[in-house]
């Protein structure tokens, strides 16, 4: 039989917001989890916010938002604002009543400003990993390692020589370093030499001009860093730093160092980029064995029999490849292929809270592999 398509204007209603989300669905057991981790953080809340002026949005349900636009691709803070008008789910999760106001989309991009100032998104991650449930999926001997680049948001037509800042006559025929005229004007690289060393973006100094490898085209870029527990393939540390050949060692040497006071010792998997004797040595002062890929194209490579002959080389060598799943998650899920925001920090901040929102959306599965 055909429903009817009357439509009735009730004065009042009633909904039960939890009654509408169905049992098994997995935002339930990642909001508990959530919530458990925001209580941790409060004396961090508290130290960041005035006791005077009028109250601004919780930080509880800015964050429990800002995982929202993660896990369900929401690339803008205007377009989730209008998701969140109408959809129950996302008014649940995020504490709102069904009959709240939701904020202005300038408004909720000015309050997550201030969450930068406390590195939350870094201590959101460790208070997710630090409960007792999640603790037995971690492995605390097995690591790897791997690094990614995030493209900046600045246009490659703001790379300038850094003498235009200066007031030297920046070559366009006009006094306007900028080029001027009111419009995006086009323009042309061709035959000109462009490094880091003579040029700097006027959008985001940040931002560093790299390429992924040879016959790759150079981009405006941050680098982007993550160290993967092996057993379940969880991020437990991440961070962003300026797009360079160091950068990558660097940041898996600070990665890892945290872990690494212990009586027993360590194994780090990583890919060839990594093979180089001044970072193998580094690791093996920590106590750490390097599962280093052997690099040999045209050199020899800092790995040798005594680490490769062990079963447990191969192992990392195969599981280590799991981080990339982690990269890709990231960049498309969750929108940091080419970040929208600019600085180091507002962008780093925003990748480590992605790499937290990765590690929540696997946890129900995981968790649902454990005894009781």
């Amino acid at each position: 039989m055909r429903g009817s398509d009357e439509r009735t204007g009730e004065l009042f209603s009633y909904v039960d917001l939890e009654a509408r989300v169905r049992p098994d669905h997995p935002l339930r057991m990642i909001r508990e989890i959530v919530n458990a981790a925001l209580e941790q953080l409060q004396p961090d809340f508290a130290a960041l916010y005035s006791k005077m002026g009028r109250p601004s949005i919780a930080p509880e349900k800015l964050l429990r938002a800002m995982l929202c636009q993660a896990f369900y691709s929401i690339r803008s803070e205007r377009q989730f604002m209008d998701r969140l008008e109408f959809d129950l789910l996302f008014r649940w999760f995020v504490g709102l009543g069904i009959d709240d106001a939701v904020w202005d989309h300038s408004v909720f991009s000015k309050n997550r400003d201030r969450l930068l100032d406390g590195d939350i998104a870094a201590k959101l991650l460790s208070a997710v990993l630090s409960q007792a449930r999640v603790k037995r999926l971690l492995s605390s001997d097995h690591f790897s390692v791997d690094g990614t680049l995030i493209e900046a948001w600045a246009s490659m037509k703001s790379f300038k020589p850094k003498s235009l800042s200066s007031g030297e006559d920046p070559g366009n025929g006009t006094d306007d370093p900028l080029g001027g005229g009111g419009r995006n004007e086009q323009a042309d690289f061709h035959g000109q030499k462009r490094s880091n060393e003579t040029h700097m973006s006027t959008t985001d100094p940040d931002a560093r001009l790299y390429r992924k490898g040879a016959g790759k085209e150079a981009k405006l870029s941050f680098m982007g860093h993550g160290l993967m527990e092996n057993r379940s393939g969880l991020l437990v540390d991440a961070c962003l730093t300026p797009a360079n050949g160091h950068a990558e060692r660097v940041a898996a040497l600070v990665m890892i160092e945290r872990h690494a006071d212990r009586p027993q010792r360590l194994t780090l998997g990583a890919d060839k980029a990594y093979d180089a004797a001044d970072f193998v040595n580094e690791l093996r002062c920590m106590g750490v064995t390097p599962h280093v890929a052997q690099n040999t194209n045209g050199r020899r490579s800092t790995i040798d029999g005594r680490t490769t002959r062990h079963r447990g080389y191969e192992v990392s060598q195969r599981i280590r490849k799991r981080i990339e799943e982690t990269f890709g998650w990231i960049k498309t899920i969750a929108g940091q292929d080419k970040t929208v925001f600019r600085g180091l920090g507002r962008a780093g901040f925003a990748f480590t809270f992605a790499a937290t929102a990765y590690n929540l959306v696997r946890l129900p599965k995981l968790l649902a592999t454990l005894p009781p």
